[in-house]
């Protein structure tokens, strides 16, 4: 746990007529950061995602953005019967007020109490999974209970004793409770907890004993109290403030609607703490309950998938390591020959690396893309699980998603959602089609296949290296919009792991980084410099390999960008069929990215979260670029640059396969 520090801001707005309640908490630490600096960019780019994640992810998402000293930790979290738009409009309203609030603060946390309830908080620090009790300050309302206390304290002790053993349930396991308790006097007690879900049972426990602690010893018998921490919320009132409790009933008649407290009354703050040790019976109840809820639904599934196996099971994947599983639905080969008409020509959508991918139709409707795994590949049982298990765990609007999958004999399938307008590549490199792209086509593409790799390297349950990105295996869907494919070389890392080395390249030529060509070493900015000949060839309609020794000695169309770039005049690149309909700045934007993502040195390369910030942003000014990777200088060969840029090598093959390790994150 931090230690606490010696000053603490505090920013909370009470409207107490209104019976709004909102707080952003920054305590002033060591370190600070410069406003507008790269922290501060940081900060801002990864409190944007979080509307959209949260409510994506069922409530709940972490993620961080940038590399270490400026790398910035976020959570979001929503009530779990929040609605959508509800959810989305909170986390955003409170990642533009802690922004606000907090000017150049490197940790912060706000919990807004109502309409709905939900958690945002960003760091310099990794806090997910840690218990955080401070910075914490009680809030309470002045106005007395009004009624007898000593049979007000028997039931409200009572409430938050079973309220703090529903929330910290591991049965239940969404570490919220909100409950009403009817009081004398035609009152009620409108009561509402939760922790933060990456806690463990036990620490979600201490941290509402705690916050109830708190408000007993500061605001006893008040008519209402707050008190957030980092890592849970508690609050209680008598008077129904947030929509958390639309759909809650009491034991006992509805008593007429009690008012919000008069304006005149005001929450302040207390610091004062103290350990609530009461114990009721009704903890016992309230695991009971829960337990027998959970048996009752679990026999209800096993009915459910009972009844479905006719047609398909689904079973545990396990990869050979035994340390990443998943659960994927199984489809049997009978319903996928049917499905593609026996695997027709006629159904055919392409061939890869690996086998050949078909178009079929599920009894559903569905049309799927069947990958067939070639029974002469040398992508074997290990490949073929990695994508399964990796494609499993994605799910992201420019990735491509897994139906399920089929292994019967010597038959290995993978299957897809169905993409209808082919690969990238298709259009891209087709003087016939080239014309299909316009520009504004073009940038979405760009855009969107850096979403994509984002998600892959920091917003997803794991940390994703795809090896393999290249125009062939980003797909188009009927509105042009990019899903990156192909997993089957991908790599996991671990928590703290940034690069790895091989023994084996894989890959394709032309967009393969010179540090994992030459030596074997692989990282996130070995997708980066592979996205970068990617963002080139879209702005040029060129493949990056397509050149020839009579072009003027260029060999690749990295060193034509890069040479263009240092005439001064990089719109030569840009693709002719074009014409004059693009946005030169925005064109002239992308070259640069794609310049700085193919730079020699990995370490010169940009993230992906600033790649997005770039180009997202127009006020951001661009490094610049150094010499990219492969870069041939007039008259000199690749040989000669290979020989004279590495001291040792490794046996390449190009496009091949390759037995990757998983490692847990």
């Amino acid at each position: 746990m931090r230690q606490k520090s010696s000053c603490l801001s505090v920013f909370w707005f009470a409207l107490v007529s209104f019976g709004v309640v909102s707080a952003q908490i920054c305590p002033d630490t060591e370190r600070s950061f410069r406003p507008n600096g790269t922290y501060d960019v940081n900060r801002r780019l990864v409190l944007s995602y979080l509307p959209s994640n949260v409510t994506a992810r069922g409530g709940f998402h972490n993620a961080s953005v940038g590399q270490e000293p400026d790398r910035v930790f976020a959570v979001g979290m929503c009530i779990p019967d929040a609605k959508a738009e509800d959810c989305s409009k909170c986390i955003q309203t409170e990642s533009d007020k802690i922004i606000s609030s907090c000017p150049n603060q490197t940790d912060a946390y706000s919990w807004p109490g109502d309409p709905t309830l939900c958690l945002v908080r960003y760091s310099n620090r990794s806090f997910l999974g840690s218990l955080d009790l401070w910075p914490s300050f009680p809030l309470y309302n002045t106005g007395d209970i009004g009624v007898n206390l000593t049979e007000f304290d028997r039931i409200w002790e009572g409430l938050a004793n079973r309220m703090i053993a529903a929330a910290s349930s591991p049965s239940k396991g969404n570490y919220y409770s909100a409950e009403i308790e009817d009081l004398p006097s035609f009152k009620r007690i409108y009561a509402l907890m939760q922790c933060t879900s990456d806690l463990s049972p036990g620490d979600c426990n201490a941290c509402l004993r705690q916050s109830v602690g708190d408000y007993k010893s500061c605001c006893h018998g008040k008519q209402g109290g707050v008190v957030a921490r980092p890592s849970c919320f508690f609050r209680w009132d008598l008077y129904p403030y947030s929509r958390a409790f639309e759909n809650i009933t009491s034991t006992s008649p509805p008593p007429p609607s009690l008012p919000p407290p008069p304006p005149s009354a005001r929450f302040n703050a207390n610091t004062t703490k103290k350990d609530d040790k009461t114990i009721s019976t009704g903890i016992i109840v309230a695991i009971i309950i829960p337990t027998v809820v959970v048996i009752l639904v679990l026999l209800a599934l096993g009915i459910a998938v009972c009844w479905r196996r006719k047609s398909y099971r689904a079973i545990e994947l396990e990869t050979e390591d035994d340390i990443s599983t998943t659960h994927l639905l199984q489809l049997d080969l009978k319903s996928i020959e049917t499905a593609t008409n026996r695997f027709s020509e006629s159904k055919k959508l392409g061939e890869g690396g690996f086998g050949e991918v078909y178009k079929g139709m599920l009894p559903s409707g569905t049309q799927v893309a069947v990958k067939r795994l070639s029974k002469t590949s040398s992508q074997g049982a290990r490949e073929f699980k990695n994508e399964a298990v990796l494609v499993a765990k994605l799910q992201h609007r420019n990735l491509v998603r897994l139906l399920g999958f089929c292994v019967e004999g010597e038959e290995k399938l993978l299957v897809y959602e169905f993409v209808p307008n082919k690969s990238l590549d298709y259009f891209l490199f087709d003087p016939a089609k080239q014309g299909l792209l316009d520009w504004t086509v073009r940038y979405k593409i760009i855009e969107g296949i850096a979403r994509g790799i984002l998600y892959l390297h920091q917003d997803s349950r794991l940390t994703i290296i795809h090896r393999d990105l290249k125009a062939s295996n980003v797909l188009l869907d009927t509105d042009m919009n990019p899903k990156i494919a192909d997993f089957g070389m991908a790599r996991i890392f671990g928590v703290d792991q940034t690069q790895a080395d091989t023994g084996r390249i894989v890959g394709t030529y032309g967009y393969i980084s010179p540090e994992y060509a030459m030596h074997g070493r692989f990282s996130m900015k070995s997708d980066v410099y592979s996205f970068g000949v990617l963002v080139l060839e879209i702005i040029s309609g060129k493949k990056n390999n397509s050149f020839n020794q009579t072009e003027d000695n260029v060999r690749n169309l990295v060193t034509q960008a890069w040479r263009a770039w240092r005439k001064g005049s990089p719109l030569d690149l840009v693709d002719p069929t074009l014409g004059e309909n693009y946005q030169r700045d925005e064109a002239i934007r992308c070259i640069h990215i794609g310049l700085l993502c193919v730079q020699e040195n990995p370490t010169d390369r940009p993230t992906l979260s600033t790649i997005m910030l770039m180009l997202t942003s127009n006020t951001i000014t661009l490094p610049v670029p150094h010499p990219p990777g492969f870069f041939l200088p007039s008259g000199q060969d690749l040989s000669s640059v290979s020989e004279s840029t590495t001291s040792k090598s490794v046996p390449c093959s190009v496009d091949d396969s390759s037995f990757t390790d998983l490692y847990p994150r």
